[in-house]
């Protein structure tokens, strides 16, 4: 790990919620999510946001999903965007969602959206024009594919969380080459861009450049499908609790690895699934 950086090894905390407390005080998280064939991730999502203390969530998909999604949780708010005859974010959707923006104080946005041309213009759309701050993830990060510069054109804190594969694609490098200089090449990245980047893995990366924290739970269980939808969406309710955007993302990654730990110990790493996480986190965060 390079001496110029601090390395942070303690986590920041919640404050204890007051009495006369209501849901506007723990932040409005807005989901923008899915798109035919993987509604799953859209929920996910959402739902870890609610099971991370979110006062509100509000989860917009395409509108062909959106029937599956408005009743797979009660306890969100749903929104249909207009979508491509492939069921995916239309290009016009990014104009409603800088209007929903404007209602909410975080942004979730990318789990499960599909790969288009429309929709790397929808990703710089939202990065030109929404103010609050953005969690990047998945498909919303290969929108940027040999175009990380847009990252620059925008008025947001931003916190990207790429696994390997995504990370190689925004350097327009490979895994391995990623694998064998995660430290190095996240926070660079980081530094370069002015950005919260959290590198998925064994030993997951925090890092914005000045400072560097490497998380130390988590199990080979979570190595399965939409786990990193779930860290999406904890990491957007702990921004909405008023965490700043490095603390949250260091402490979503603790307790998203803590809550795969608690898991696994109860069912066992073959069979944890990404649902399990949601059961999980509150026994991980009232341990915490």
């Amino acid at each position: 790990m390079p001496n110029h950086l601090d390395a942070v090894t303690q986590l920041p905390a919640l404050m204890p919620r007051p009495a006369d407390s209501n849901k506007g005080n723990f932040g409005r998280v807005l989901v923008a999510a899915g798109s035919r064939g993987m509604s799953g991730a859209a929920v996910l999502c959402a739902s870890a946001a609610l099971r991370g203390g979110a006062g509100l969530v509000k989860l917009a998909v395409p509108e062909g999903i959106w029937p599956l999604v408005a009743v797979a949780h009660p306890c969100y708010l749903t929104a249909a965007l207009p979508q491509e005859a492939n069921g995916q974010l239309a290009e016009r959707a990014a104009a409603e969602l800088v209007s929903l923006a404007r209602a909410n104080d975080v942004l979730a946005f990318g789990p499960g959206i599909g790969r288009s041309p429309a929709l790397t213009a929808v990703v710089a759309s939202i990065l030109a024009q929404v103010s609050i701050p953005i969690v990047l993830d998945a498909d919303g990060l290969n929108a940027l594919e040999h175009q990380a510069g847009i990252l620059k054109n925008r008025s947001a804190p931003l916190i990207l969380t790429p696994h390997p594969g995504e990370f190689a694609r925004l350097l327009g490098s490979d895994v391995a080459t990623v694998q064998r200089q995660r430290h190095e090449l996240a926070e660079r990245f980081a530094a370069e861009h002015g950005v919260v980047l959290v590198l998925k893995g064994h030993g997951t990366i925090v890092t914005d450049g000045q400072r560097v924290y490497r998380n130390i739970t988590g199990n080979p269980g979570m190595a399965t499908g939409g786990t990193g939808d779930v860290l999406t969406g904890l990491i957007a309710a702990l921004i909405g609790q008023k965490l700043d955007p490095f603390a949250a993302a260091q402490l979503g990654v603790h307790i998203h690895g803590l809550a795969g730990d608690m898991a696994r110990d109860d069912l066992g790493e073959v069979s944890l699934i990404a649902s399990d996480l949601l059961d999980y986190l509150p026994r991980a965060l009232r341990s915490f």
